[in-house]
């Protein structure tokens, strides 16, 4: 470590790289959560969302992956639940970051209506306990920590998968 001062192009070398991914959080009228089930692993169930793109501010990833993967067109406020931070693994050369936005109720017109790409097999609601044996244990602590969230007002902060 140097006192010097150094020009951003050096200083972006000596920090943290990180890639990022928003999401919405939503429910269906019952207060269940809504979930979409990942193609390429059955066991993962995901909220509607995925990594931003050049220039993108999360909250316009989260609409954009949200529109992409569901066809639900989200206008509703600029929420935030949680936040979540994945240190850099085998499968992931950096740390991820991400960002869990409040999508709100879908009314079931709105469920019937969900139209999902190749990246999902399916959708489901199911409350909070009925997830649990569905998931993953660490997707499942992700699922509790923002259904909490939600519920309490207080923004959630996960470490880990």
């Amino acid at each position: 470590m140097t006192d010097r001062w150094l020009p951003p192009e050096e200083y972006i070398e000596t920090i943290a790289r990180a890639t990022s991914y928003a999401c919405l959080y939503f429910t269906d009228t019952a207060g269940r959560p809504f979930q979409l089930r990942s193609r390429d692993e059955a066991e993962v169930w995901q909220w509607p969302g995925g990594n931003l793109e050049h220039g993108e501010t999360p909250w316009e990833g989260a609409r954009r992956e949200c529109l992409e993967e569901t066809g639900i067109d989200f206008r509703g406020p600029r929420r935030l639940l949680g936040v979540h931070f994945l240190p850099r693994r085998t499968r992931w050369p950096v740390n991820h970051i991400g960002f869990i936005f409040d999508g709100g109720e879908l009314t079931d017109v709105q469920l019937a209506r969900v139209r999902l790409t190749d990246e999902h097999t399916e959708w489901r609601v199911a409350t909070v306990e009925g997830w649990r044996g569905q998931m993953r244990p660490d997707g499942f602590a992700r699922l509790d920590a923002i259904s909490t969230a939600r519920a309490t007002g207080a923004v959630a902060y996960l470490e880990g998968a």
